[in-house]
């Protein structure tokens, strides 16, 4: 709703959260026939811009092909989307709780109607522990604002 989109917006940046998100989704191969995969990350991208919880520049999404994968019964028809976003950890429960439910929502209702097979879609989330990452070769964000965005 607007007045959660709101609360997210008011609520989310803070000196003390790493606004960093990377979304990696892992699929099976079979998926390729039925689903355009660039348009399937531009889906997330949007949704997790939207949130307005994480800076432009610090948005990733991408697609990871799984060629070799065995599912259930091992049927060649069973397929997968596997989704992990990574984030900086600092953000309350219910903004990450919001920030499943949009992106998953988001996602769920583009592929409804384009899989006529036996399929399982799947995110989790994740927070970074920040002494333990490193990110300073970063000029994205440079970039981002000489193309006229404040926010990234």
């Amino acid at each position: 709703t607007i007045i959660n989109m709101l609360i997210t917006a008011l609520t989310c940046y803070s000196p003390m959260v790493n606004p960093m998100a990377h979304l990696t989704i892992e699929y099976s191969a079979n998926l390729d026939a039925v689903l355009d995969m660039s348009e399937f990350c531009e889906i997330a991208r949007r949704a997790m811009q939207e949130l307005a919880c994480f800076p432009l520049a610090g948005i990733r999404v991408r697609a990871l092909r799984a060629d070799d994968f065995a599912v259930g019964d091992g049927g060649d028809e069973l397929a997968f989307a596997d989704m992990v976003l990574r984030m900086g950890k600092g953000r309350s429960h219910e903004l990450r709780v919001l920030i499943v439910e949009t992106l998953y929502s988001a996602l769920e209702e583009w592929i409804e109607g384009k899989i006529d097979q036996p399929f399982a879609l799947s995110l989790e989330l994740l927070e970074l522990n920040s002494p333990f990452t490193e990110k300073r070769l970063n000029t994205i964000r440079p970039a981002l604002r000489g193309r006229g965005y404040d926010d990234a």
